[in-house]
C-alpha cells in the first residue's frame, strides 16, 4: 500500500492561531485513493526544520505533501526547504510569473514587489498552475518518490488537489483500489446506545463501520474498498440499508448535512415558523438555525433571557413561582408562541450555573417545551450550565427533539 506523509507548515499553526483543517482534508482525500497516511507533521516557518522533516518523510514514504510556505513573503520557506532537502537549486519560471501577473491584472490589482518570488521552484520540478490564487504548487521527483508542495490557503489547496494532484497520484502509481466513505449522522442519542444497536455491523471488514462521538451527536462512518466506484457505492448502499433498519429515524442525514438544516427544511415543507426562548444556551439555537440556508424564513422570533427575566416579560409574574421544571417549559413555550403568533413555540429552560455542564460539579437540568395549537410536549435532559460544550450538547438534543416532534405530530402525507 502506498505510504504518504502530510507536512503542514506555518508557525501560526503551532501557536494555535489557526486550526489546521488542511491535514484532515488531505488525509481524507488520500485515503479515498487507497493511500495510507503514515504520519502527519506540523512545522514552523524554519527552513532547516522543514528540510529535515522532508528528508525524514522521503525515507519513510512514497509521497510527501506539504501545505503552506509558498507565498510571497520572507517567512515563506517551503520552496527553499524542498530544494535543500532534494539537493537542488531554485530556478525562475517566467510562465509562472506571467500567470501571477494575469491573476492580478484580471482583478484590477497591482503586482506586489515580492510576488515574483512565487515564480521560483526547485530545478526540474513540475509546476502546478494555480488559477484560483497566486501561489503555484510544484512536484519534485526524488528517486521514484515525490514531494508535492501546495499553498496553505484552503480554497487554493482544495482546487489544486482535486484538479491536479489526485489525478497525478492515481496516474503515476496506477492505483486501482477505490475507497469511498459515507457518514450517517445522528443526534440526541449517545454513542453507547448506537453501539448497542449496531455492534455486530462494526465487526464488518468491508465496508468497515466506525463511530465518532461529539457533544449530543454521533456520526457513523462507513468505508468501502473496491476496484471501482460503482462497486464501492453498492457496498455503502447495502450497509446503509442495514444501519437504517436498526436505527430508523435516529439518522437525520448523510455526510455534511447538519441537523439544523434538516429542521429548517422540515419547517419549510410544513409551512410552519418557529419562535424560541433560550434561558441557558445564549442564543445558540437561533444562531445555528439562521446560519442554515433559508433559516431566517422559518424563525419567527427569539428571546434570549434568564428564566427570571423571561418569566417576568412573558408572564408578568415573579420568577419565584417559576423554577426550572417541565411545567415552566410548557407554560413558556405556549406563551411565547401565543405572543409571537407563530406556528410553533419552543422554550429551552435550564439551570444557568456556569459550574454545571459536562465539566462542572453538578449535572443540572434542561427542559424543552414545544407548543403548537392544542399540542404540547416536554422533554428533559440531565444537563445544565452555560459552558460551550454544554450548550452544544443541549442544542443538538433540542434540535433532535424538535425534528422527532415534527415527524410524529406534523407528518407529510
Amino acid at each position: 500500500m502506498m505510504q504518504a506523509e502530510i507536512i503542514t507548515i506555518g508557525t501560526e499553526l503551532l501557536l494555535g492561531q489557526i486550526v489546521d483543517t488542511n491535514a484532515a482534508y488531505l488525509a481524507k482525500k488520500l485515503a479515498a485513493l487507497g493511500v495510507n497516511v503514515f504520519r502527519s507533521t506540523t512545522i514552523g516557518d524554519n527552513q532547516d526544520r522543514i528540510a529535515n522533516a522532508i528528508r525524514r518523510a522521503l525515507d519513510d514514504c512514497d509521497i510527501v505533501i506539504t501545505s503552506g510556505g509558498i507565498g510571497p513573503t520572507v517567512d515563506d520557506k517551503t520552496r527553499q526547504a524542498v530544494a535543500a532537502a532534494t539537493g537542488r537549486n531554485l530556478v525562475f519560471d517566467q510562465s509562472l510569473l506571467d500567470d501571477i501577473k494575469a491573476f492580478f491584472e484580471k482583478r484590477g490589482l497591482v503586482l506586489g514587489e515580492n510576488n515574483p518570488r512565487q515564480a521560483f521552484i526547485p530545478q526540474d520540478a513540475t509546476a502546478i498552475r494555480n488559477p484560483v490564487g497566486t501561489a503555484p504548487g510544484f512536484i519534485v521527483e526524488q528517486g521514484h518518490r515525490y514531494v508535492i508542495s501546495l499553498p496553505g490557503v484552503p480554497r487554493e489547496l482544495y482546487y489544486l488537489m482535486e484538479h491536479s494532484v489526485l489525478p497525478f497520484i492515481q496516474r503515476e502509481f496506477g492505483l486501482e483500489t477505490v475507497i469511498n466513505m459515507r457518514v450517517l449522522r445522528t443526534a440526541g442519542t449517545g454513542e453507547s446506545n448506537i453501539d448497542r444497536l449496531v455492534a455486530d455491523l462494526e465487526e464488518s471488514d468491508n465496508p468497515t463501520v466506525g463511530l465518532s462521538a461529539y457533544p449530543g451527536a454521533v456520526d457513523i462512518r462507513v468505508t468501502a474498498k473496491a476496484k471501482d466506484s460503482i462497486t464501492a457505492q453498492q457496498l455503502l448502499d447495502d450497509m446503509e440499508t442495514q444501519l437504517r433498519d436498526r436505527l430508523g429515524d435516529m439518522i437525520y442525514g448523510l455526510d455534511d448535512v447538519t441537523i439544523e438544516s434538516v429542521v429548517v427544511n422540515m419547517l419549510l415543507e410544513r409551512g410552519l415558523n418557529l419562535v424560541i426562548l433560550e434561558t441557558n444556551t445564549g442564543g445558540t439555537l437561533a444562531c445555528r438555525l439562521t446560519a442554515a440556508p433559508r433559516g431566517f424564513e422559518v424563525l419567527g422570533g427569539t428571546l434570549i433571557a434568564s428564566l427570571s427575566k423571561a418569566a417576568d416579560y412573558l408572564l408578568k409574574t415573579s420568577h419565584h413561582s417559576h423554577s426550572v421544571s417541565a411545567e415552566t417549559a410548557e407554560i413558556l413555550a405556549d406563551k411565547i408562541r401565543e405572543i409571537a403568533g407563530a406556528g410553533i413555540g419552543m422554550a429551552i429552560v435550564g439551570d444557568e450555573d456556569p459550574n454545571m455542564g459536562p465539566y462542572g460539579s453538578v449535572a443540572g437540568n434542561t427542559y424543552f417545551g414545544l407548543s403548537c395549537q392544542d399540542l404540547s410536549q416536554i422533554e428533559h435532559i440531565q444537563l445544565g450550565g452555560i459552558s460551550g460544550e454544554g450548550r452544544t450538547r443541549i442544542i443538538n438534543s433540542g434540535l433532535s427533539i424538535l425534528r422527532n416532534w415534527l415527524l410524529k405530530e406534523h407528518p407529510i402525507s
